[in-house]
């Protein structure tokens, strides 16, 4: 029976993706994360075995915790949140409802190395318009919400990438970048497996926007408009991401809804 301090896999799939969704936390036994290491979009790992330890890491926010199956685990880890002042519910039905319902999964196995801070690091060329905004706003909505960006001169991404431990995208010759007709976008969500029809809606804007095929999508000539003109508002590209981020969370609402 569902209750104020349950959340549903269909309830839960409509706040997945927007600037206020709760923070999803894995507490699956390692025996049944090993069984299938992915997780939850943006959803991180923790032990139940020290909540009392990281709990306060999350004051001040909204959780929901999921376990294999909605049980013991995340039942006695939201509890204990609870105790300490801190909004959590637990995923009905846990990881195996989720899958059940089809809904996307992250690979994890995708994911680049962390950092000691336990972010993901990223690295690609300055100035961005298009790709290289939706890149960031995808990881950091669906994969992870702490990951570092790093904009720097086009002929240094490499250098940079090997030196700082970072993950180059939308350059040549690396892995996550356009793969034919496809844009990095594409290329990301394909990869991490997020292929939902609102994340595919989006995806054929941005295509259509970044690779000047305006006619394709009648969204697209706008999209590359509003594009632009943050590029020529901001001379900061961390200014600009932060500004762009409203800009893709307004047109994947309209996607999804």
């Amino acid at each position: 029976m569902s209750s104020n301090i349950q959340i549903s896999a269909a309830q839960l799939s409509r706040l997945v993706g927007l600037p206020d969704a709760p923070v999803l936390v894995d507490v699956r036994t390692a025996e049944d994360f090993a069984a299938d290491p992915r997780l939850l979009p943006a959803a991180q790992r923790r032990s139940h075995e020290d909540v009392a330890g990281w709990a306060n890491v999350f004051a001040g926010h909204k959780l929901v915790i999921c376990c294999q199956r909605g049980q013991k685990l995340s039942e006695g880890v939201a509890a204990w949140l609870r105790h300490e002042g801190i909004a959590a519910e637990t995923l009905t039905g846990g990881f195996e409802a989720w899958r059940e319902a089809g809904l996307p999964l992250v690979d994890v196995g995708r994911l680049p190395a962390r950092d000691g801070a336990g972010r993901t690091v990223w690295v690609t060329r300055a100035r961005p318009k298009v790709d290289r905004i939706a890149c960031p706003w995808l990881i950091r909505r669906f994969v992870d919400p702490a990951a570092v960006f790093l904009f720097v001169t086009p002929s240094e991404v490499a250098a940079v990438a090997e030196r700082f431990g970072a993950t180059p995208f939308d350059i040549d010759g690396v892995f996550w970048s356009h793969r034919g007709e496809r844009c990095s976008f594409d290329t990301m969500i394909a990869e991490f497996g997020l292929s939902t029809p609102a994340l595919d809606r989006l995806a054929a804007i941005v295509r259509a926007a970044d690779t000047a095929r305006l006619d394709d999508v009648p969204q697209a000539a706008g999209f590359l408009a509003a594009s632009l003109g943050l590029s020529r508002m901001f001379r900061d590209d961390l200014a600009q991401l932060e500004a762009g981020m409203l800009l893709y969370d307004a047109f994947y609402r309209w996607c999804r809804d």
